[in-house]
């Protein structure tokens, strides 16, 4: 019943079935120990070199091995009305030990990639899988550049990844057409090109952004100057006020977890093109702002603006859109457990081709750690061992459990506290659920185990 991390990997096509065979072997070698190295992952000096041969294979790119499991994640947007893409950007700094084709990040003596992640979520935060990611770098002449581009055709800009990641959202939408897409960014997606593009789309996918900039709308406003148009930030703040709401924000290394009070406004509005893009046609856009009250005033207060395709005409409508903005925190849990819990940016690798190429197998092993979080939240009555195989379980219960093995798998509600335990989570009344941390560090322990109980003849005892 359960499925192995290797099944995500299933229909791969690397033009070779030993290559193809090969890639499995390495996703669950790197699956069992996320955060050791690629020599520690495998088993001997034979094995290890067969993964450094994988990466360096001309045969095998981040496309082709992101390709099954972007199925797969298919598959699984094909089972909810509602499916949210959210895209982010973060940086993955190699300078420590660049490859020795690496390009740069904001410096000359900075070295990396930036990687551009398009993931797939429910509306309830489990994450059903990466369906993209753009991997991009910059070159000294480039750097410092940021005004002489700004006119330049959106295609001709790094920007660009943004309005990409819109329309591959409207490539899902036509894809799925039962399952409603909806494209969810932070406010560098902020891009007018995006507005007109969803407006001009045949199959367009809803989109909730949070603003970046103050943007205009074509009305004049005479008290500002002669040449002023009004701000849609003012006209949205003067609405009235449509519902008081009270969240518990998460944790960042911004701010620590705290409940905040909402006010929230919506109005819809049409928007002007900004100077540079003035050859783009006007806009209409939904608008809710989101603004805590008795905040604690040091820079962390919450004060989002946001623009979406979603309707606002019902104050249900207006609270479902700020939810699915805030799903959007889940893309900084993955780059959370991509960067630390897999230590992506510790792997040596002695090219860009066999770097991306590990790092996108890492891609997956994140994502199984998030699911895994995730699920035990939202499914718990499920049995683990539709996530987890037997000696997986069995082991772990053994260990952490003083009671007898059960007749049948436990449900996740019960599983998931005892593999967390093994990553640190007290698991007292007063504890949040278990995170992502506790999560990967209970996988790595709990493989030992299972690996332990095969050899040592326990898979088939019931107490």
């Amino acid at each position: 019943m359960e499925r192995r991390i290797s099944t995500e990997l299933e229909g791969i096509d690397l033009g070779d079935q030993r290559l193809n065979e090969r890639s499995m072997v390495i996703l669950e070698n790197l699956a069992a120990d996320s955060a050791t190295s690629i020599n520690a992952a495998h088993n001997g000096w034979a094995e290890t070199q067969a993964a450094y041969r994988f990466f360096n294979n001309r045969n095998v790119t981040p496309e082709k091995i992101l390709q099954p499991h972007r199925l797969a994640t298919e598959r699984r947007i094909d089972e909810e009305s509602v499916a949210l893409l959210v895209q982010d950007t973060t940086e993955l700094d190699f300078t420590a030990h660049p490859p020795r084709d690496a390009g740069l990040l904001d410096d000359e003596q900075r070295f990396g990639f930036y990687d551009h992640s398009h993931l797939a979520f429910t509306t309830t935060g489990i994450s059903l899988g990466v369906v993209a990611v753009d991997y991009f770098s910059r070159t000294a002449e480039s750097l410092g550049k940021a005004k002489e581009r700004a006119s330049l055709p959106i295609e001709e800009k790094e920007s660009f990844r943004w309005l990409r990641g819109y329309r591959l959202a409207c490539e899902l939408q036509a894809a799925h057409p039962a399952t409603q897409i909806v494209s969810v960014a932070d406010c560098e997606c902020d891009i007018y090109d995006i507005f007109v593009d969803a407006q001009q789309q045949a199959t367009p996918a809803d989109f909730v952004i949070r603003a970046r900039l103050d943007r205009r709308t074509p009305e004049p406003d005479p008290e500002a100057g002669p040449h002023a148009y009004r701000r849609v930030l003012d006209d949205v703040a003067a609405s009235k006020l449509l519902a008081t709401r009270v969240i518990e924000l998460p944790q960042t290394p911004h701010r620590a977890a705290r409940t905040a009070t909402l006010e929230i406004r919506a109005l819809e509005a049409r928007i002007k093109p900004p100077h540079a893009r003035g050859r783009l046609p006007e806009v209409v856009c939904n608008l809710i702002l989101v603004e805590e009250v008795g905040g604690p005033e040091d820079g962390t207060d919450v004060s989002w603006l946001l623009l979406t395709s979603l309707p606002i005409d019902t104050i249900a409508a207006v609270l479902l859109a700020i939810d699915y903005y805030m799903r959007r925190w889940g893309i900084e849990v993955f780059f959370r457990v991509y960067k630390t819990g897999c230590r992506v940016e510790d792997v040596r690798l002695e090219t860009n081709a066999r770097l991306l190429n590990c790092l996108t197998m890492y891609k997956i092993v994140a994502w199984r750690v998030m699911h895994v979080t995730f699920l035990g939240r939202e499914c718990p009555d499920l049995p683990c061992d539709a996530v987890f195989a037997e000696p997986e379980w069995k082991s772990v219960w053994k260990v952490v459990s003083d009671e007898p093995l059960p007749e049948t798998a436990p449900p996740l509600k019960v599983f998931i506290p005892l593999l967390a335990q093994l990553g640190g989570h007290n698991g007292r009344k007063s504890d949040r659920p278990p995170g992502a941390q506790a999560i990967w560090i209970g996988i790595r322990r709990m493989t030992d185990f299972a690996l332990a109980w095969l050899r040592f003849g326990r898979a088939d005892t019931k107490t």
